[in-house]
């Protein structure tokens, strides 16, 4: 009994930490892809209800887009180190930080899938099914369902004896994987795209802060700013921004004796998600034939691609004289 005992496998250093490496590079990878299928819902079914910020850049689909092309990887190459010492010494599939990895998983992947249902369950009879909660829950559902099964097989020997199925559920998985990726870059854009956007959205705050300034500055000496730079003040501390993709500064013409134009030239039109912050951004004045800034909504700074113009005319009654409201 003692010579079993000491010939038994014991955990080394190098075991512990690559099935550590592995189930963490897992988790993390596993949580990303259902991220990214979420961000992907989200996207063809936009909530009508949701009025908060919107990440126009798409953080969170970035994010779980990077996480899997890296921890994706990590977690093959270090399995298929795994697998290679159990071939090389069978008795490592008894090793215990292997028992409790595989058993871990198939608890965790099976509580995922219980949850999943209850979940299911209560708003089906809430009433409070919709396309884009059903379509998350079939994804969580068939990620964590097929992980259980997965390593539930694992736990029972299966792809020790059938390691060509392994295989094959690898390269499958690892497809799903590139598709999901390759998808993210079809709505986000390329990086370079990404980059033109955010330009372009700094070229719209930019324009809202002049905006704010002139008609403060309406206010103060009830007249129109003769430049852009007459806007500058060293007590304030505000200083007229410039367009940071070219250099230059923003075009800026009297219209009228409460109006004026403010003109930037964008990279390409406006994407619906990079309007959301009109909503929480000052506009203290009225587009040209707009009567009140309640009509305007979220196109306030929407844009095409190029040299645009944007029309403004101050609503004394809205903004009136600092002169007048002190009177008053």
């Amino acid at each position: 009994m003692s010579n079993i005992f000491m010939d038994k496998p014991k955990v080394t250093p190098k075991d512990f930490f690559l099935w550590a490496g592995a189930m963490v590079a897992l988790y993390v990878s596993v949580f990303s892809f259902i991220s990214l299928l979420f961000e992907y819902i989200n996207h063809a079914y936009p909530d009508p209800l949701n009025y908060n910020y919107v990440d126009p850049y798409s953080g969170g689909m970035r994010f779980a887009i990077a996480s899997l092309i890296v921890l994706f990887p990590v977690f093959l190459v270090l399995m298929r180190l795994i697998r290679r010492d159990i071939a090389r010494i069978p008795e490592k599939r008894d090793l215990w930080v292997r028992r409790w990895a595989l058993f871990l998983t198939v608890f965790a992947a099976g509580a995922a899938v219980i949850i999943d249902l209850i979940t299911l369950i209560n708003y089906f009879l809430g009433g409070d099914l919709t396309t884009p909660f059903v379509l998350k829950v079939l994804v969580v559902l068939l990620v964590a369902g097929g992980a259980f099964l997965h390593f539930l097989a694992d736990v029972r020997g299966y792809w020790v004896q059938f390691p060509e199925y392994a295989n094959r559920v690898g390269y499958a998985v690892a497809v799903l994987a590139i598709v999901a990726i390759v998808s993210g870059f079809f709505i986000m854009g390329t990086p370079s795209e990404i980059r033109m956007y955010r330009f372009d959205d700094q070229k719209a705050n930019d324009l809202t802060s002049i905006q704010w300034q002139i008609v403060n500055y309406w206010q103060q000496k009830e007249k129109l700013p003769a430049a852009l730079s007459d806007l500058n003040d060293s007590i304030s501390g505000f200083v007229v921004p410039v367009d940071k993709q070219s250099g230059q500064g923003y075009s800026y013409e009297i219209t009228g004796k409460l109006a004026f134009k403010l003109c930037a030239t964008f990279n390409a039109e406006s994407q619906a998600n990079q309007q959301t912050f009109a909503r929480i951004a000052p506009v203290p004045a009225v587009p040209a034939g707009v009567k009140g800034i309640g009509d305007m909504g979220q196109s306030v700074w929407a844009h095409g691609a190029g040299l645009v113009c944007f029309e403004r005319i101050i609503d004394p009654e809205l903004y009136p004289p600092f002169s007048k409201a002190r009177v008053q």
